[in-house]
């Protein structure tokens, strides 16, 4: 499989890239996605999505593909942003916190020859947190820079009581659906 580039700064993206044994250069891009003013949760992922891509096409060719992504993560229909200070990551987790979470991944991939748009979803139900163990958690820092302060493989792993949809949305890439884009677009090159 041929190399492409994934716009996107996440490890945790690179991580399943590298799982899967896709060859890829990590790149970010200059995109602000708290400039969005969108509150309903799939159009925002999407508009992110997007606005990554065309920041990143702006100023690279498609001589290598690329591939964007985004990922929101959703309690009651309200976006739960990445938290700003531990008071916010607090309040976030709590409003997670034996509730029913919706994890939305949109990817973008556009190659020469062909383009693939998904927005998928899993859904979270999740035990109550234990207040010391959301502390001890707080502590560590592992929620900086985490859509809704946590990580369904790290923290709230433990608390899980249903999963319906793929864990690799919910870790900001689905995965299975981008392989066999990838190898279709090996196929017509």
């Amino acid at each position: 499989m041929s190399e492409i580039i994934l716009a996107s700064k996440s490890p945790t993206r690179a991580k399943i890239l590298k799982n899967y044994n896709v060859s890829f250069k990590q790149v970010d891009v200059d995109f602000d996605e708290d400039a969005l003013k969108i509150s309903i949760p799939k159009i925002f992922v999407y508009r992110a999505t997007k606005g990554k891509l065309e920041s990143y096409l702006r100023s690279n060719s498609l001589e290598t593909p690329v591939l964007c992504a985004d990922t929101v993560v959703c309690a009651n229909n309200e976006i739960l942003r990445k938290a700003k200070d531990e008071n916010d990551a607090r309040q976030i987790l709590e409003k997670q916190s034996g509730n029913s979470v919706w994890i939305l991944t949109c990817m973008m991939y556009k190659s020469k020859k062909l383009e693939f748009i998904d927005l998928s979803v899993t859904k979270y139900l999740f035990m109550p947190f234990e207040t010391n163990k959301i502390e001890e958690y707080l502590l560590s820092d592992e929620w900086r820079g985490k859509a809704g302060a946590c990580m369904v493989e790290g923290f709230c792993r433990q608390y899980i009581r249903q999963v319906i949809g793929l864990q690799s949305t919910a870790m900001g890439l689905s995965v299975e659906k981008l392989m066999p884009i990838l190898k279709l677009n090996n196929a017509i090159l």
